[in-house]
């Protein structure tokens, strides 16, 4: 695991990343700030009074002197963000509800966000993923050719690195869905140094099994190829048949992938998040994420079960893909 970070840790050094945290009064967030801080990897910006961060930080003894505070009622841009999220929200929002909206400290943040007054954001240790979500894909936007998030999972085991997705987001992909997230989970692969090679999953291989289900995932298939003709994807496969390669010279044989594929793609969210916590639970697999992808610019959403550490790693990461 340590590895995984000092890879990323690496790559931001030095670069003054700005990443906002909505929620800063939290002890978590006061901690792992005060970490990020101190290690000069990001420059954090609390949202939140200033008097109150600072004695809340000062009473569970963390040092927030190298953050930013910012507080959405007495922000020098505040009319000038107002202006802008009129504007990006194109009539769906007045300028006076644009000046209500943006005190809640998610959207202020995902604002700072979107006009590059800080690289990514982090939140989700006090409030809902839709409260986390909902700003940024109103705000900040997928990217083009890519029309819904997704959340993945980074499965570590020593020096094992491997893609999981979509453990976190959507509940029931289509083809389109699930092209768009093969193809952001291999932009994802390669911020964490893996050479992508993706499988499509299914409970059947090459056409073993027929139905909708199976032919959901090979129309997602041709479609990522005719979007991607140089990634290195194959499908439909069951997971034996894209992890061992002695079952995919049975199965497979033809696959270019060749029972080594360490970017999953999962046809449901069922199977996505069943699939990540076997691996966490009976293989011993850290599971870092879900790390938001698709959008424009990195936002991505803590567990309200969340500690210290995953709201630092979390940070960490929301740096590197702002690169």
């Amino acid at each position: 695991m340590s590895d995984l970070f000092d890879t990323l840790k690496a790559k931001i050094d030095g670069k003054g990343k700005k990443v906002v945290f909505p929620e800063g009064l939290d002890e978590r967030i006061l901690t792992a700030v005060s970490k990020l801080g101190a290690e000069g990897l990001v420059t954090p910006v609390l949202v939140g009074n200033k008097e109150k961060v600072e004695q809340k930080a000062k009473e569970i003894g963390v040092d927030v002197s190298t953050s930013d505070i910012l507080d959405p009622d007495h922000y020098n841009g505040f009319d000038e963000m107002v202006a802008s999220f009129v504007e990006r929200r194109k009539g769906k929002a007045t300028e006076e509800q644009a000046r209500e909206i943006l005190k809640d400290e998610n959207y202020f943040g995902t604002m700072l966000v979107y006009m590059n007054e800080a690289a990514g954001l982090v939140s989700g240790a006090a409030h809902s993923t839709a409260d986390t979500v909902r700003p940024a894909l109103q705000i900040i936007k997928t990217k083009p050719g890519i029309k819904k998030t997704s959340g993945v999972f980074i499965m570590v085991r020593e020096e094992e690195k491997y893609v999981f997705a979509d453990c976190a987001i959507n509940i029931s992909p289509d083809s389109q869905d699930l092209a768009e997230i093969a193809l952001a989970s291999a932009d994802t692969a390669k911020l964490f140094d893996i050479d992508p090679k993706v499988a499509m999953l299914s409970f059947s291989t090459r056409g073993s099994a027929k139905s909708p289900e199976t032919e959901k995932v090979t129309d997602a298939l041709k479609l990522a190829k005719e979007q991607s003709s140089e990634l290195m994807i194959d499908g439909e496969f069951q997971f034996d048949a894209a992890f061992v390669p002695s079952v995919a010279e049975k199965k497979a044989p033809d696959s270019s992938l060749k029972g080594e594929a360490n970017t999953f793609i999962f046809p449901s969210l069922e199977a996505g998040n069943i699939g990540y916590k076997i691996a966490q639970r009976l293989g011993n697999f850290d599971a870092v994420g879900p790390i938001l992808q698709g959008l424009n610019q990195p936002v991505n959403d803590l567990s309200r079960g969340c500690n210290s550490d995953d709201v630092y790693k979390l940070a960490i990461i929301t740096a590197a893909q702002s690169l």
